[in-house]
């Protein structure tokens, strides 16, 4: 099944968000980061999954709480950490009221992201002791797991830029960036891996690891998958093209029975075009 990120198009409502997607025939939405809280969005939500007869599922930053943060349930900060905790508790609570069955949210950060440098370049910090940052995010998500209950819990693996490397002397302040990494963390917790391709592109890249030979790992052990291109350098959302090597390596891919959402940010025609495209090589 291909999902399409709320996040594609930029409306300060969710409500705007879903609705010009349903209304250009897209069923399965997968409601992201990217719109500002109001009351009733959770009124809206069902009152147009009823009306376009819609799928959902929440991941990460959605919804989007009164007061903003960056979600890290890695953070030796009590109170990012509290706050974080407490958005995956409601988040999971939704879920179940939407009917969504899935909901994936970031591996932690060693650092406490700023507001102002989601996605951008970070300043340097301190990072945090990642052994007790480690312990502290899978700690949590064992409770957290515990109460999901009906909603199957992923985490998705972060993005490791050249530029935030640059910035650290080439130290990681990000959790689950490649293959091994994922390896270690599955050590420690029983978890699903959702497969961001754009993010492994870029790290892959960042750690001088094997791009393809990484996709195909993680491929192997994720039943969910994030979708778009980039130049391996950052980050860009860019769409799925019949000429992009990364729908070649889709292509020889086993994609039975394992879920995609389009992350595009180049417009409507290119999310369309991105959608037939990758409809056209998964199962």
């Amino acid at each position: 099944m291909i999902y399409v990120s709320s996040s594609c198009v930029k409306h300060i409502k969710i409500r705007d968000s879903v609705q010009e997607l349903a209304e250009n025939d897209f069923k399965n939405i997968e409601l992201s980061g990217g719109t500002e809280y109001y009351e009733n969005f959770e009124n809206d939500l069902l009152e147009l999954k009823d009306k376009y007869s819609l799928n959902y599922r929440c991941h990460n930053y959605f919804p989007p709480p009164k007061k903003p943060f960056v979600l890290n349930l890695a953070s030796l900060n009590d109170e990012t950490f509290q706050m974080s905790f407490d958005h995956l508790e409601k988040v999971i609570a939704l879920s179940n009221r939407l009917g969504a069955d899935k909901f994936a949210f970031h591996a932690g950060f060693f650092i406490d992201i700023r507001l102002s440098e989601i996605g951008k370049k970070l300043s340097r910090d301190n990072l945090f002791d990642k052994k007790e940052a480690v312990e502290r995010f899978c700690n949590a998500y064992d409770v957290i797991k515990r109460k999901a209950k009906n909603v199957s819990l992923f985490i998705e693996n972060n993005v490791f830029s050249k530029t935030n490397a640059d910035t650290y002397d080439g130290e990681n302040p990000f959790m689950m960036t490649n293959f091994d990494e994922y390896k270690s963390l599955k050590e420690k917790i029983n978890f699903n891996l959702l497969l961001d391709i754009a993010h492994l592109k870029v790290s892959s890249k960042t750690l001088r690891l094997d791009w393809e030979e990484e996709f195909e790992n993680m491929m192997s052990v994720s039943s969910y998958i994030h979708v778009s291109d980039n130049d391996g350098f950052h980050d860009l959302n860019n769409q799925l093209t019949k000429s992009s090597s990364l729908l070649t390596m889709l292509e020889r891919s086993d994609t039975r029975n394992k879920d995609f959402t389009l992350e595009i940010y180049d417009g409507m025609d290119a999310i369309k075009k991105s959608y037939k495209v990758l409809s056209e090589v998964v199962l």
